[in-house]
């Protein structure tokens, strides 16, 4: 049997691996896609600060993953599974994202939106949790299972842009 493809969706498979992946080598260089998820990271502080001081600070990064998950569950739930996979990506991106953030906890030397005045998350929610030891695994785990989001969104996205016609 011989199996459909579109020429386009495999070239959109392939810039987005090509720039998802040059992600996960590059993440503490600033990327274009940074400035959408730090609209989505300060959106989650905004989104959940009815609900407690822990919650309201953690869920900056969380609605930053989050997002895209959503998004990514909603395509996949439609059947657009080629866009779900490619959201899969951005998904991955972001823990890639949120773990040089959390990788930060204890140096605290990252520019922050607001400057010295404002709160570290990383450091509050570790330091909270007493995990702050941790913070090297924890960065490390959230690096890792992004980038292995990654690479199953690629994969995804190849496959679907050949059997999703």
């Amino acid at each position: 049997m011989k199996m459909k493809y579109s020429k386009t969706r495999l070239v959109g498979a392939f810039l987005a691996t090509l720039y998802f992946v040059h992600y996960a080598f590059t993440p503490r260089d600033w990327h274009f896609i940074d400035w959408v998820n730090l609209i989505f990271h300060e959106a989650g502080h905004t989104i959940f600060s009815f609900f407690g001081e822990f919650i309201h600070i953690l869920m900056g990064s969380g609605f930053q993953v989050l997002l895209p998950s959503f998004i990514a569950g909603y395509f996949f739930y439609t059947r657009q599974r080629f866009s779900g996979a490619i959201c899969l990506m951005w998904v991955g991106q972001n823990l890639i994202n949120v773990s040089i953030y959390a990788g930060d906890a204890i140096a605290m030397q990252l520019p922050l939106l607001g400057g010295d005045a404002v709160i570290h998350d990383w450091h509050y929610i570790m330091t909270t949790l007493n995990i702050l030891s941790w913070t090297p695994v924890v960065a490390a785990t959230l690096y890792g299972l992004g980038f292995l989001i990654i690479i199953v969104g690629a994969g995804l996205s190849f496959w679907f842009a050949q059997t999703d016609i």
